[in-house]
């Protein structure tokens, strides 16, 4: 598979603050990927990025523990020359923020804590063109198994209203149905139990529906203005509409299923779908279709200071994806874990650079 002409060369000269990046704290998370891929390689995504031209700069991240500011900064200069790539139709990139909820929770229903986080079905199975029957939506990568072949799984209301009662697939539960949902959006979330453990719950699979926010849903409504459309402003409707959640969340017909994880390191976030930790601020998420895991991102979004109040551009690493992010100048950046991450994520939408670093086999090396 050739490189995509999308890609257009250029050098690390010309990326905005880049020689005033903290280049360590992106090593150490390109580090990460560097062992796992020892027992899995990633897919080689369709522009054309190969996993197998990262060799030399996984062998040396390994080999290399704690490189200072000037060593990491040089480590990705030499392996790596950076490259534009712009929007499908033109215009800039996108980047937007997901979190790490951390929520009370309890190992057995209580009056309060009533909302069940689910662990995947055994009737769930997964499926693809090779299996899909006829009349079945393409878009499905999952199904419910039944005497008679696969069909749709059942969607959130179904569930909601008890079409898995009693199959035992509880792993905690927590006291609202807002924070459950916002825990289904991120796909993982620290879970402060009753009994004084910290847990960990993370994706294991979903319903297989289209995911459809509900900012989208309230701004389509006249609810709250488009621009306006946040987390936060999102959790504000809910709380002053809590006769109307069902209605809204409802017509977001997906459903994440999940299971049980360590929390291992406490200053590191969930394992996501490149099978490694996230890094708060290191770690983003991009179209795996398009883009190869591993790959370092360089990010420049000026407008965006939620993350420390000046400018966001930052090397970053592609370490998990989403079904809302396609395109390959999408991403989604991760913010951490716990309240203060949330409202970073919460608040991020903003125009953005993105500039792909590829292993210097595959190009010409830059441009002067």
């Amino acid at each position: 598979m050739s490189l995509s002409p999308a890609f257009s060369e250029t050098s690390f000269e010309r990326l905005p603050g880049w020689a005033d990046d903290d280049h360590p704290a992106a090593f150490a998370a390109f580090r990460r990927s560097a062992f796992h891929v020892l027992t899995k390689p990633y897919r080689t995504g369709a522009l054309g990025v190969d996993f197998g031209a990262f060799a030399a700069a996984y062998a040396e991240a390994r080999a290399v523990s704690q490189p200072n500011r000037s060593e990491s900064r040089s480590f990705f200069e030499r392996h790596f020359a950076p490259a534009c790539i712009g929007a499908e139709h033109g215009g800039a990139g996108l980047v937007t923020g997901f979190y790490e909820p951390e929520v009370e929770a309890s190992p057995v229903r209580t009056e309060r804590f009533s909302v069940p986080l689910l662990s995947r079905p055994a009737d769930l199975v997964d499926i693809d063109d090779a299996n899909r029957p006829a009349g079945v939506d393409p878009y499905l990568a999952f199904a419910r198994d039944t005497p008679h072949g696969p069909v749709e799984y059942f969607d959130r209301g179904a569930i909601e209203r008890g079409a898995l009662d009693g199959k035992g697939l509880e792993i905690a539960w927590v006291a609202d149905k807002v924070d459950a949902f916002f825990v289904h959006v991120q796909g993982a979330a620290r879970l402060k139990m009753t009994d004084a453990r910290l847990c960990r719950v993370t994706y294991a699979a979903k319903s297989g529906q289209r995911f459809t926010g509900p900012g989208k849903i309230l701004s389509e409504s006249g609810e709250i203005p488009l621009e306006k459309v946040t987390m936060q402003s999102i959790r504000a409707w809910f709380k002053a509409h809590p006769d109307r959640v069902d209605e809204i969340l409802w017509q977001n017909r997906s459903y994440i299923f999940f299971r049980e994880a360590a929390v291992d390191d406490a200053g590191l976030g969930p394992i996501a779908a490149a099978k490694v930790p996230l890094t708060a601020g290191r770690s983003i998420a991009v179209d795996r279709l398009l883009h190869t895991f591993g790959t370092p991102f360089y990010i420049d979004a000026p407008s965006l200071t939620a993350f420390d109040a000046k400018p966001f551009r930052r090397l970053m690493i592609a370490q998990d994806t989403g079904s809302a992010i396609t395109g390959p100048a999408r991403g989604d950046l991760f913010a951490g874990s716990g309240d203060a991450a949330g409202e970073i994520a919460g608040v991020v939408r903003n125009a953005a650079e993105f500039f792909a670093l590829l292993p210097r086999g595959l190009v010409s090396g830059g441009v002067p």
